[in-house]
């Protein structure tokens, strides 16, 4: 049997590499008490890595764990996707059978996996771009998960540097997703194939900053490990001179080791690497050489069958030929009836070494018999590799024909990146097959549009304009309205992913092209509905997305019916009209469950999350979106769209002022790698947090990722509303007065606030009480600021207790707003409306009243922790000269207001005005060196070191009213 032989030169001893094992062996022991954890082990070709990863193998199945091995191949890059993971799930169906891997996914999940492999059945009907993909590897991750709770888990993939960019991103999806779960990921790559732009490159930069990482380098072999290697091979100790050959020849690459005592090169070396490789096939017979050269053209690994038919020779002709090649370990027999090469290296010279016409000649053969009996391959293996033999055999027909077919299977897979680049060959080939479009059944535009498609999912976004744009040119706009509309609403998502201006413009051209009733008008209609509304235009944009809903229902698409209501429903929320709002997602979601479709539930449920905390019914809010998360876990969608579930919960937690709760929530919303919008939105929802405790880094960090401090663009209203308030609270924290009134101001032009209570009444409230609060301070412009303010508030309409509780804030009604907010169980915002209301009346002489307000507000600021409240409140208790309770360190402190003399108030006015001295002595008729001297007691008694911090103090401890 060919199973029985093995090879001579290759050492029965494990040499070397105890460090390395060791290292394997630890990072297999953390991922088993809980915590995930990936090795990226790289490695010149032939120093050792896969024979390292075996041994390594052998000792984690006795320990029993449980391992999944695949590999990358080099046809992976011509799009074979997900190659290594569905060689893994291969193996795990072998070993379990396809109903016990679909019985450890949620319900129904199994058929997205039918994606990878056809033994799941028929795909899923859900095609969508944006969330298909996603929900993949969602599946593969809980796959994986609830493995590893039955035992230990190793996955290992084995030559990375060969991956597809789809298992790249699987890849990097799992290694930051896998977080708790006792699963060790070992991948290997050779490093020095790593050039500067090698696809890897950014990938492994990327991992390497994530916790659970660890990237190790198999170095060569030393004097004392080849001499080993040797003696393993030889039986016994080599010379003392041969070893310095052979260690000086190979450098201590284990493989060039084996080489050179192959060969007997260890005495005559050969010219080349290259020739040092090829030399023990050169030693073999010339039917046996004849064979492994076609086994060559089809890759590292080549099924015995398929082999045979490529070389046309009998089961037992192939074996007699292939025989010689096992004894001298040129090639090995593998599961499932294959032979592979020993090494990568190895296929490769020997491909090297055919000729023009042979390379030719066997990659069609190959693809002839492929085509004729597509088993010859594994299940969804055969279009990509059929593709692959004709486009290496120079046939531009069938390499057009052929590439056409698996861009289709790759887009079927969720492999956008794999599926452009097979039809950006289709394109390639366009000209030289003169009927392409009837070889194809469709035209170049449509291929086109299919690649901008692709380039859309994948992130290709120059490439994808430029695609849309070609195919634009090729059509007319008379004759073919509708195509022109698709494609120019496709343009309009460039521009949008682009963050460019324009989106609207293209949208409303499109809509133009397609007047009248119908699926074509309904799809434009939608999207820009859509657009705008959350770019603020609510009145439109519920007109826009009316008409398109009349259309679906006329049409019968009840799933895009539900998608319309729940858009209707947003900008319900937005204008205010939130019981119509929950109403509205009602129906969306009755009609989810009747189709029984698990997005539409899903979205109903979070818009209504959404608007339940708008209604100040927060505690419901947070329910809800615990609910949906779940639900999203049950039908395989958590990071698609569970995640962003998450998000509502956080904002209804940060709404009750259970922050350490929302943190906790974004934090682990965040680990699991949400899409960027979602992202955003987290980040922004902990930068809430950040500015009610005080914490300044956190909210800049916050701020610079979200691109807060650029100017806005296309982003929507919600975006740029919630930049903007965090933008006035960082200032006010700084004690930057001149930069918040500018935010104020900029916030009240564009876009117009919404009457979305949590988005344009929480915005306007913090514009006018830091208006109030400069205007207390004698900002003049402050004055003007609230005006406008003043009149944006008359623009907007309320629909609930928090929009009348902003609005009392709004109208300077504090103590009623604190009494409000109480009622509605935010303690946040009740406090900072009682030290309003203290303000106010201090300064009108009611001391007592003040006190009052004060002794209420102190006790909630401290218990929330936060730093700021509790700090003005302090200030101001300590200029009324009130006690707060029982504050022992309150009467006895010194508040620095008080030990300022009132001429060094003055001062520090004209200081917080940006006065210079000069400027402060004509005003104050005194002398520039008495300034000088009054503003550096001032920076002494206040404890800060520039007139800088010495304004920030003032405006925030209130000194300056």
């Amino acid at each position: 049997m060919l199973e029985d032989m093995v090879g001579r030169t290759v050492s029965p001893v494990f040499v070397g590499r105890e460090a390395e094992l060791g290292v394997l062996t630890e990072a297999f022991d953390e991922s088993r008490k809980g915590a995930a954890t990936v090795v990226l082990l790289g490695g010149e070709a032939g120093v050792g890595k896969t024979r390292l990863v075996g041994r390594f193998i052998e000792h984690a199945q006795d320990e029993g764990a449980q391992v999944l091995s695949g590999g990358c191949v080099e046809l992976s890059t011509e799009g074979l996707a997900y190659a290594p993971f569905t060689a893994a799930l291969r193996q795990l169906v072998r070993e379990m059978g396809v109903a016990p891997v679909s019985a450890l996914l949620p319900d129904g999940a199994g058929r997205d996996l039918a994606r990878l492999l056809p033994e799941f059945g028929e795909p899923s009907g859900d095609t969508e771009t944006e969330t298909a993909r996603a929900r993949l590897f969602e599946q593969i991750l809980a796959l994986l998960e609830r493995l590893a709770e039955r035992r230990p888990l190793v996955l290992t993939i084995e030559d990375v540097h060969w991956a597809d960019r789809s298992s790249r991103d699987l890849i990097a999806f799992l290694s930051r997703n896998l977080r708790t779960a006792p699963v060790l990921m070992v991948l290997t790559y050779r490093s020095d194939e790593l050039h500067r732009q090698h696809p890897l490159r950014p990938v492994l930069a990327e991992l390497g900053r994530v916790a659970g990482v660890l990237r190790m380098e198999l170095p060569r072999l030393t004097h004392d490990e080849v001499a080993a290697q040797m003696a393993g091979i030889l039986g016994g100790p080599a010379e003392y001179h041969r070893v310095i050959t052979v260690y000086q020849r190979s450098e201590g690459i284990p493989l060039f080791v084996e080489a050179l005592l192959e060969s007997g090169a260890d005495t005559a070396f050969p010219e080349s690497l290259h020739d040092l490789i090829t030399g023990a096939v050169e030693n073999l017979p010339d039917e046996t050489q004849r064979v492994l050269r076609m086994a060559a053209a089809g890759g590292t690994k080549v099924g015995h069958a398929l082999l045979a038919a490529v070389s046309g020779l009998s089961d037992a002709a192939l074996e007699d030929a292939i025989r010689p090649a096992i004894a001298a370990n040129v090639i090995q027999v593998a599961d499932g009836r294959a032979y592979a090469f020993r090494h990568a290296l190895i296929r490769e010279a020997v491909h090297d070494e055919l000729l023009p016409g042979e390379h030719t000649r066997m990659h069609a053969r190959f693809a002839e018999e492929i085509e004729r009996d597509r088993t010859l391959v594994p299940p969804g293996r055969a279009a990509i590799e059929i593709a692959h033999h004709w486009y290496s055999a120079r046939d531009d027909l069938w390499a057009l024909i052929s590439a056409w077919e698996a861009a289709g299977k790759a887009a079927k897979a969720f492999a956008y990146t794999e599926q452009l680049q097979l039809l950006e060959r289709v394109l390639t080939l366009w000209q030289k097959v003169p009927d392409a479009a009837e070889r194809i059944g469709a035209d170049h535009t449509h291929v086109l549009n299919l690649a901008s498609g692709a380039a859309l999912a994948s992130g290709e976004l120059e490439r994808g304009a430029k695609f849309v744009k070609a195919a634009l040119g090729e059509l007319s706009e008379e004759s073919q309205p509708e195509r022109v509309a698709e494609l120019i609403v496709r343009l309009a998502q460039f521009h949008k992913e682009r963050r460019r201006p324009g989106a609207l413009e293209h949208l409303r051209h499109a809509e133009r092209l397609v007047p009248q009733p119908g699926a074509a008008r309904a799809y434009v209609l939608t999207r820009l509905g859509s657009h705008l509304m959350f770019s603020g235009d609510i009145r439109e944009g519920t007109e826009v997305t009316e008409e398109a809903l009349r259309i679906a229902r006329g049409v019968g698409d009840e799933s895009m019916v539900a998608d319309l209501l729940i858009n209707l429903a947003v900008g319900m929320s937005f204008g205010g009209r939130l019981e119509e709002a929950i109403a509205t997602n009602g129906r969306a979601k009755a009609i989810g469950e009747r189709l029984c479709n698990g997005r539409l539930i899903i979205r109903a449920m979070g818009n209504t999350a959404d608007t339940l905390n708008n209604l100040g019914r927060s505690e419901e809010a947070v329910v809800m979106a615990v609910q949906a998360q779940e639900l999203s876990r049950k039908y395989g969608r958590y990071r698609v769209q569970g995640l962003f579930q998450a998000l509502n919960q956080a904002e209804a937690l940060e709404s009750l002022s259970r922050w350490e709760e929302a943190v906790e929530v974004i934090e682990a919303a965040l680990a699991r790698d949400p899409v960027l919008q979602t992202r955003h939105h987290l980040l922004r929802a902990r930068g809430d947090v950040a500015a009610a405790r005080g914490e300044i880094d956190v909210l800049e960090a916050v701020l610079t990722e979200v691109g807060a401090y650029s100017a806005p663009t296309d982003e929507g209203a919600q975006e740029i509303t919630a930049n903007n308030r965090l933008l006035l609270a960082l200032h006010r924290l700084r004690g930057e007065p001149d930069a918040a009134l500018d935010i104020a101001e900029r916030s009240l032009r564009n876009p117009q606030p919404t009457s979305k209570a949590l988005m344009g009444w929480r915005l306007i409230a913090d514009i006018v009480s830091l208006c109030h609060s400069y205007v207390c301070d004698s900002i003049p412009r402050a004055e003007g600021v609230l005006a406008k303010a003043g009149a944006v508030k008359a623009s907007l309409r309320g629909d609930g207790p928090v929009g009348d509780a902003y609005r009392l804030v709004c109208e300077r009604s504090y103590a009623e707003a604190a009494v409000a907010w109480e009622r509605l169980g935010r303690p946040h915002p009740r406090a900072e409306a009682l030290l309003l209301a203290a303000k106010v009346a201090f300064l009108d002489g009611d001391r007592d009243t003040a006190v009052t307000h004060l002794r209420q507000a102190h006790p909630i600021a401290v218990s929330l922790s936060a730093g700021p409240l509790t700090e003005a409140i302090e200030l101001l208790a300590r200029r009324a000269g009130a006690p707060l309770g029982d504050d022992a360190a309150f009467e006895a402190g010194t508040a620095p207001g008080d030990l300022l003399t009132p001429r060094e108030v003055q001062v520090l006015r004209l200081v917080a005005e940006g006065r210079s001295n000069r400027d402060i002595a004509a005003e104050l008729f005194i002398s520039a060196k008495t300034v000088s001297v009054h503003v550096s007691n001032i920076l002494a008694k206040m404890g800060v070191s520039s007139r800088t911090e010495a304004t920030a103090a003032a405006h925030r401890r209130s000194l300056l009213i």
